[in-house]
């Protein structure tokens, strides 16, 4: 197990609707070594954000075993999971999910307090990212006093900030316009070469190319999984 980042066995989610019993994941296979950049891809109910959800430990699987680094978090309680999430997970969503009233810097730091650390800590690495991210000289603007594209950055640089081992990304240039989105896919292909795994959802096939990989889901299922030859146009 331990060569992957993330290993999926017969991953299935079924939904109870009222009556409806819905399955949105059918026994799933994955596979995604370390520093791998994947693109998620598939129309409206395809699986793809059930999955995502399951891979981002925001919610368990019906039946099957997810492994993240080597260790099997399927059956894990919400509470060890939320621990998990914090540790090795970075996340970035189209929305950005700023808190609207605190600066750059302090929602960049914000999951540090939930690790522990010290606000002397929490300020030092906030800004190191934010300085990673082109953000430098704006820590103590507020999210209204940013663009689209530096909120982005923002909601990056948090992702960045516990050091995760995967960063999922949500349709994360979905606001944006498409010069601001060529700005943020290039960072994220800065943090890739550095050494995370990224995971990118996305509609949009141009967005796609950027990743290594690209695998479609429709119905469940992984409708094709394809490495992508290694493009250099996207610099």
């Amino acid at each position: 197990m331990q060569q992957y980042i993330i290993k999926t066995n017969a991953l299935s989610k079924i939904y109870k609707m009222g009556d409806e019993i819905v399955t949105a994941l059918k026994s799933v296979d994955l596979a995604i070594s370390k520093n791998d950049y994947v693109a998620l891809m598939g129309p409206s109910g395809s699986g793809k954000s059930t999955l995502m959800n399951l891979i981002g430990c925001l919610d368990s699987p019906t039946a099957g075993d997810y492994y993240l680094n080597g260790v099997n978090v399927s059956q894990m309680s919400d509470t060890d999971l939320a621990e998990v999430r914090n540790k090795e997970i970075g996340f970035v969503f189209q929305t950005f999910n700023l808190l609207p009233r605190m600066s750059a810097l302090e929602n960049v730091a914000m999951p540090l307090v939930y690790a522990g650390k010290s606000k002397a800590e929490r300020e030092s690495k906030a800004q190191k990212v934010l300085e990673q991210v082109g953000l430098g000289d704006r820590m103590f603007h507020k999210p209204n006093e940013l663009s689209g594209g530096q909120r982005q950055r923002v909601a990056i640089a948090r992702a960045l900030v516990n050091d995760p081992a995967i960063i999922l990304a949500d349709e994360p240039t979905g606001n944006l316009d498409s010069k601001t989105s060529l700005e943020i896919m290039r960072i994220l292909k800065d943090i890739h070469t550095a050494g995370n795994t990224i995971i990118l959802v996305t509609h949009e096939p141009d967005i796609a190319e950027h990743a290594h990989r690209i695998i479609r889901m429709r119905d469940g299922l992984i409708e094709s999984d394809n490495v992508m030859e290694e493009v250099e146009n996207h610099k």
